[in-house]
């Protein structure tokens, strides 16, 4: 069953920029594991705090890409930057949602301004 995994990391004193540094990389090799995505994110109140997170489709797919070599060096290599245990967890996903701004071609949100993505068909009035 499809779900999301979040690691919590804390860095430990005066690494936070160079574990982020770090991190971005070994976060998106979870890709060639079958991730379906990807994020991390470090917290504006404690500059130490990251939260890892991907989705995959099958749980074995997180067991390859955590006991992986990449992963499995990345922790040992960086063990004394983090606090240990790390203890992520498997999240079933009950709600999103998003908006996204219109593109005007160039990969720019349309007028200069974000759009709310919303289209009028033919014949329809705003």
């Amino acid at each position: 069953m499809a779900g999301t995994v979040i690691v919590p990391w804390y860095a430990t004193g005066f690494r936070a920029d160079d574990f982020e540094q770090e991190l971005e990389p070994i976060a998106a090799a979870a890709l060639r594991y079958g991730a379906t995505s990807y994020a991390v994110y470090r917290s504006q109140d404690d500059r130490y705090k990251f939260q890892q997170l991907a989705a995959f489709e099958h749980h074995l797919e997180w067991d390859r890409y955590w006991t992986g070599p990449e992963m499995t060096r990345f922790r040992t290599t960086h063990m004394s930057w983090y606090q240990v245990p790390v203890l992520y967890g498997w999240w079933d996903q009950t709600a999103s949602g998003e908006i996204r701004p219109e593109a005007n071609g160039n990969g720019h949100p349309a007028n200069g301004h974000a759009g709310n993505g919303a289209h009028l068909l033919e014949g329809e009035s705003a």
